[in-house]
């Protein structure tokens, strides 16, 4: 697989722009062998939603189902499910969690609610909410408290098993990551910047200026955020202060998620990423055709 050095790139957009592009994009809508479904062949992608590991495995929520790369970093689809999966989150225990919408022409309600996995993807079961909400983003903190941002509502929704949910703030937002020291602490990214909960969720207030797509935060020392032009950056005084790491490969970022301190999971519109050291290099996973369809 091919090594990326991210170096200086000129770039186009001022913060107005930058902070514009966030904008469009908030209106729009153990190691374990991936399951294919059976004469499911590797085939390009288009958009990606979400992105987890589970031992040593790849697994990307998008579009057109839950995949994971064959030794040609093609996609094959995991299980016989083509969802479009709009949030997707995978748990400590290793348990998966997602929603979004049923694959055009299957039964049941346009929204998915909140379902799970147990078997990395191969099947599902509805465990709340179906017929009623969309959650575009999904986190969980370390007590397994579910975060779920629900894009139709504008609004942050909690729950301490995954079946009864409290309504939390009101906020217009992309993307939500909880604190994996502190299950109260939420950031949530918005067209004016990151904001912060201490509260679970119950209140936000500005806690930087600095306008990012995508937030992730795995460890205490491992909180990372990408902008919508695609520079990586690392947040820390609990998401108060960020610093510039590099340019991830491939434009535009789709998702973002931080293993550890040092590897970390990129999609952007040719391809999914991994970085094991931090973000000052990258290598391709997963070929993925540019994903322009936003929803």
């Amino acid at each position: 697989m091919k090594t990326y050095l991210p170096g200086r790139r000129a770039t186009t957009l001022g913060a107005a722009l930058t902070a514009a592009a966030l904008a469009l994009t908030l209106t729009a809508c153990s190691a374990e062998d991936p399951a294919p479904a059976d004469g499911a062949g590797a085939a390009a992608l288009g958009h990606v939603h979400g992105l987890g590991l589970r031992g040593d495995t790849l697994y990307v929520a998008t579009h057109e189902g839950l995949h994971s790369p064959d030794a040609d970093g093609r996609p094959v689809l995991v299980g016989d499910r083509r969802d479009d999966f709009m949030g997707f989150t995978v748990t400590t225990k290793g348990d998966f969690l997602a929603s979004g919408h049923p694959a055009p022409g299957g039964d049941g309600p346009a929204d998915l609610g909140l379902i799970t996995s147990t078997d990395s993807g191969r099947t599902w079961r509805e465990k709340s909410l179906a017929g009623k909400v969309d959650f575009h983003a999904l986190d969980t903190a370390p007590d397994a408290t579910v975060y779920g941002y629900d894009s139709a509502n504008g609004l942050l929704r909690v729950s301490a098993d995954g079946v009864t949910w409290e309504d939390r703030a009101a906020l217009r937002a992309l993307d939500i990551a909880v604190s994996p020291a502190a299950p109260g602490t939420v950031l949530a990214t918005t067209e004016n910047g990151i904001l912060r909960s201490t509260d679970g969720g119950r209140t936000f207030a500005p806690a930087s200026e600095r306008v990012l797509a995508y937030v992730s935060w795995a460890a205490p020392d491992a909180l990372f955020g990408i902008d919508p032009d695609g520079v990586l950056f690392r947040g820390t005084d609990g998401g108060t202060t960020w610093t510039r790491v590099t340019p991830v490969p491939g434009g535009a970022p789709q998702a973002l998620t931080a293993v550890d301190a040092r590897r970390l999971l990129v999609a952007t519109q040719d391809g999914v990423y991994e970085s094991g050291d931090a973000g000052r290099t990258f290598v391709r996973r997963m070929t993925v055709e540019s994903g322009n369809d936003e929803h």
